[in-house]
């Protein structure tokens, strides 16, 4: 586990008093259809960088509501962080980011790995599995149950991958995700599951992803909707407007980009999550304190550990070569 002072500096070195929240931020067009039009802001930046620590670019943190400005494109619906930090600001923070959500992993494996099997069902054969985002791998596990062989993760921040089990930790790649490292046409099936908000050109990542899969393979994304009933109603007190956040679909942002990226037989729907109840209270828009106070308590009792299943505000979208 990386120092919780190194990653918390890291975090904090990323952000300034710019008003995007990044020193020599980048002005975007829309990361889908290249729109030059930033007219909507969705809303303004809300960075504080001394309220930032080692977990600020952590998988299933505590969330601090902080987010960048953010633009709704016009063209294709998209919700966008414009200025947007640079990709190597990026990669130095996730590389030394904290890791705690073991459990939290473990019950969304199993959601997404009962999605893939149907999405397995589809495909014609299953040599060749990649995941990216992969954290702990805990779903390169559920991959292999499945039945997937040559099966590969990638992951930027360095505590997760340690704390992977010894069997799939040689399976994963520490870095971002970039296709020069694997062969073309080599995977069956691509996996970019709550990912796809962090990445600075989802587009690309589509595009280079397509060119990886064999025919009739597919690529299947999770990640939130900013249409979900509970965005509409939290606003930007949802956790899902957050720093690590570049952009939030809607389902025809998500259609459009995988459509932009080539794929074909595209499908977007719902998913419906299964966590502990700790980990939706840990969700919920409360002040810091109130809502550590009652996670210690709630974690004390039985019930805090009762998995509930619920439609959470994520959607996924499975399009093929």
């Amino acid at each position: 586990m990386p120092d919780d002072t190194v990653g918390a500096d890291r975090a904090k070195d990323a952000v300034s008093e710019h008003s995007s929240g990044f020193p020599d931020a980048l002005n975007r067009l829309c990361p889908i259809c290249g729109s030059s039009d930033a007219t909507d802001v969705f809303c303004d930046a809300n960075i504080d960088a001394a309220s930032l620590n080692s977990y600020a670019f952590a998988s299933r943190k505590l969330p601090e509501y902080m987010h960048h400005r953010l633009i709704l494109c016009p063209d294709c619906d998209l919700v966008y962080a414009n200025p947007a930090p640079r990709i190597e600001a990026l990669a130095s923070a996730y590389e030394e980011a904290a890791y705690d959500s073991g459990e939290e992993a473990e019950f969304a494996a199993r959601t997404y790995g009962a999605y893939t099997r149907k999405v397995a069902a589809t495909l014609p054969d299953n040599c060749g599995a990649i995941d990216i985002g992969c954290g702990d791998g805990v779903f390169l596990e559920k991959l292999l149950d499945l039945g997937f062989d040559g099966v590969s993760g990638i992951e930027p921040s360095i505590a997760p991958i340690l704390a992977a089990k010894p069997r799939i930790k040689p399976l994963i790649r520490q870095g971002l995700f970039s296709a020069a490292e694997f062969e073309p046409s080599s995977a069956i099936l691509i996996t970019c599951f709550q990912t796809i908000e962090h990445v600075y050109d989802p587009l690309q990542l589509c595009v280079d992803a397509h060119g990886l899969l064999k025919e009739g393979g597919a690529l299947f994304l999770i990640g939130h909707n900013r249409d979900a009933l509970s965005a509409k109603l939290l606003k930007t007190r949802s956790p899902i407007f957050d720093i690590e956040h570049l952009q939030l679909f809607s389902a025809a942002s998500f259609r459009r980009l995988l459509t932009e990226a080539g794929y074909k037989s595209v499908r977007v729907f719902p998913i419906f999550n299964r966590y502990p109840l700790h980990y939706l209270v840990k969700l919920f828009p409360i002040p810091a304190a109130n809502k550590i106070a009652l996670l210690n308590g709630i974690k004390r009792l039985r019930a805090g550990y009762l998995p509930v299943t619920l439609a959470l505000g994520n959607l996924g979208a499975v399009g093929y070569k």
